[in-house]
């Protein structure tokens, strides 16, 4: 570390001021909520009372956002719009629905261009990550979401490789009496989303058959920039039957989204005009379609004296259409792989698992150990972005391979809690298996193979400092997998499998506090993370980016969050302070054919690792006037400056940024209606939402938004 002095002075005398504050405002510790049991549906077995936001009596570092606050004043169109407020994360809408949300968690997934790389999703317990680690949200029902859990440090692990974080979103149970809710927003740049959520249960109340939850939404935007129009649809619906000891869960989801890609900026074309489209992108008609349908089965069955059997098995079919700007020149090398992506994907997965709990020596047992596996079959093809001198259209086959990903994980785990001490660990053994197979053989056979297997523990403890306080701590070995698409070429950008690239291995620790009382709640974790092998770009020109194996990385920090609430007054915060940086120095490349011709660049130690702001900060003030059922809700989101490359040539700088809200509720017998006013970016702040890190054509800078004004309404009936 440059300076391991400022690294713990600065943000411990931040924490401690805020925390001191807040502890003037503790009184009485109010009774827990239990959490609710996802059974089968959920990856792994977290305990712990759910309070506020956060597992209470856990061993590390979790955060609860129910779906009210999902929903409440949002547009309900990206996960980023209700995450803000969970520290460590970080989430960015990169305005562009052709790649994606930008998302990390403390460092993890940081040096992602498009989807999700390094963090584990799942939606009702089955997986949005495919075995190589690659994931996307779009099909997240926000709508139906009954809570997301943002899991962070080591005990992340046991969700297997490449799981830096996982995010898990559960939807909704049917309940009686039955609910609909239906409801519109309308917005600048053309925006609108509708949506219609129903949930309920067959049968008398004392004797229900099947309860029933069902989410569908449609939504829309011009886009702030020329080339960035988009459109989405998604229905989620899940079914549970309950029987005697156990129950029977089906869920079905279905997503398919067409959007053009205005794709980044320059720094010449950030300057001149933020809200411009680089002509590239206009001249191939850069765009994206995705269709997808899965389905998921889930059985959980009480077998007596404690013991308890969960099964899980989903299945699955993804297409992807993309039309990138890769010039014609770069497409003529025999091993070019063209200018548009053709992929068709089967997945399908199972996870078994038995549980037992019992008492024993004065505390609550609980052992857990089973089976997962998951799957992915691509059928990848790629083609020429032109025919003779028009430009955008699908022309000659490029490219025709077979590539899969299967794991096979074995884990158990254990936990030991009394109100005062919970100890917990848990073992994932990780396999995963690659192979590819040529059919264009033109350009000779690119086949390859490539078995990346590791064991990964983790240890917990917490410890009750006092009925208003606890402490924990947890360590573990982490294990990220390159992705198919990142073994996809050799070392100087020849087309091929690259097996010279290995995993990525870490070691995480964290420590931590967190209190409670009747108007407070507080979380303070400070983590330090280290890891061998980094995987980092080695050459991106020419629409082809290489990847190689960098050395170390250490990212340490400290991450604060608190609840407020007084009377109609409620403050809600998260601050995260992270120093991410390059221990040992490597060499990179930064034009085409290297290494082989031209020398290399040197990427010294200590370089900031790209993508990652050193300071995040989101506070939310709220008044609830009294007057018509109305609540008032300023925002304030500060980010930090944010290297673009690992060279450390430019960087987007740090801003600040104030939203406003307008929230009215009324209850009439059945009916409830909720209207929203928002105003985002008040000050119209001129802004880098994000960065395409380590972009070979130096098009780094994704706009943010200017001024923009949502209005939302939404009705809701019981039956």
């Amino acid at each position: 570390m440059k300076d391991p002095i400022r690294f713990v002075r600065q943000p411990v005398a931040w924490a401690v001021a805020l925390c001191c504050a807040w502890t003037v405002h503790a009184q009485t510790d109010p009774a827990p909520r239990p959490v609710s049991d996802s059974g089968a549906l959920s990856p792994v077995v977290v305990t712990g009372e759910r309070l506020s936001g956060g597992v209470w009596r856990g061993t590390g570092a979790i955060d609860v956002v129910d779906g009210d606050a999902l929903r409440e004043g949002q547009a309900q169109i990206n996960l980023s719009e209700g995450l803000a407020g969970v520290p460590g994360l970080v989430i960015r809408n990169r305005q562009n629905y052709a790649q994606d949300l930008q998302i990390s968690v403390r460092g993890y997934g940081a040096r992602a261009t498009f989807g999700v790389r390094g963090v584990r999703l799942f939606v009702d317990g089955i997986p949005a990550s495919a075995p190589d680690g690659s994931g996307q949200v779009a099909n997240f029902p926000l709508g139906g979401a009954d809570r997301i859990e943002v899991v962070r440090g080591p005990l992340a692990v046991l969700y297997g490789a490449s799981s830096g974080g996982a995010l898990l979103l559960y939807t909704e149970e049917g309940q009686h009496p039955a609910q609909w809710r239906t409801g519109m927003v309308v917005g600048s740049d053309g925006l609108w989303r509708l949506s219609t959520q129903a949930t309920g249960k067959t049968g008398a109340p004392q004797e229900p058959a099947w309860s029933y939850a069902l989410d569908v939404s449609r939504f829309a935007t011009d886009g702030a920039r020329p080339q960035s129009a988009a459109d989405r649809t998604n229905a989620n619906l899940k079914l549970t039957r309950p029987h005697e000891g156990g129950r029977t869960v089906l869920v079905l989801n279905q997503h398919s989204s067409f959007a053009l890609d205005p794709q980044g900026l320059s720094r010449a074309e950030w300057n001149a005009n933020p809200l411009q489209t680089t002509p590239s992108a206009l001249g191939f008609n850069t765009r994206k379609s995705v269709a997808q349908t899965q389905l998921g089965l889930a059985f959980e069955q009480a077998l007596g004296g404690g013991h308890q059997l969960e099964l899980m098995g989903y299945g699955g079919q993804r297409q992807v259409v993309q039309f990138q700007s890769i010039t014609t020149g770069a497409q003529v090398p025999a091993g070019s792989s063209g200018g548009v992506i053709d992929l068709d994907r089967a997945y399908w997965g199972w996870n078994a698992r038995w549980r037992h709990q019992r008492d024993w020596q004065g505390g609550r047992l609980s052992l857990s150990a089973g089976l997962a596996s998951d799957h992915q079959s691509d059928q990848r093809k790629g083609y020429e972005n032109f025919i003779g001198s028009t430009l955008g259209v699908q022309g000659r086959l490029r490219r025709d391979e077979v590539n899969r990903a299967s794991t096979l994980d074995p884990y158990v785990q254990a936990e030991w809690r009394t109100r005062d001490l919970t100890w917990m660990g848990g073992v994932r053994q990780t396999r995963v298996e690659y192979l590819s197979t040529d059919r264009f053989l033109g350009n000779g056979d690119d086949s390859g193979r490539k078995t990346f297997q590791a064991t990964l523990p983790v240890l917990g403890v917490r410890w009750q400092w006092s009925p208003a306080v606890q402490a924990f701590a947890s360590v573990g070995r982490g294990y990220e997998i390159p992705t198919l698409n990142e073994v996809a070429y050799r070392s100087g950008g020849a087309s091929g499998f690259n097996t010279q690239l290995n995993a990525a291995r870490s070691t995480s620790a964290e420590i931590g506090l967190r209190g409670r009382a009747e108007r407070m709640r507080w979380n303070l974790t400070a983590f330090d993370i280290r890891t061998d092998d980094e995987i980092v770009v080695q050459n991106n020109t020419g629409g082809r980016t290489t990847f190689q194996n960098a050395g170390r990385t250490q990212r340490q920090g400290l991450e604060l969050s608190g609840d407020w609430r007084h009377g109609p007054f409620s403050l809600v915060s998260a601050l995260t302070w992270m120093q991410a940086e390059y221990r040992d120095a490597f060499l990179t490349c930064t034009t085409t054919g290297c290494p082989n011709v031209n020398p290399q660049v040197s990427v010294p130690a200590g370089q900031r690792i790209p993508g990652l702001p050193m300071q995040q900060v989101f506070v939310q003030a709220a008044w609830d006037t009294g007057w018509a059922g109305s609540r008032v809700v300023f925002e304030t989101r500060h980010v930090g400056r944010v290297m673009v490359n690992d060279l450390n040539s430019d960087s987007a700088e740090g801003h600040t940024l104030f939203n406003l809200g307008l929230h009215f509720k009324q209850d009439r017998g059945d009916w409830t209606l909720r209207e929203f006013i928002r105003l985002d970016n008040l000050t119209d702040r001129r802004h880098v939402g994000s960065v395409i890190v380590n972009d070979g054509n130096g098009r780094f800078f994704e706009p943010g938004l200017g001024r923009k004004l949502l209005v939302g309404l939404e009705a809701q009936r019981r039956f």
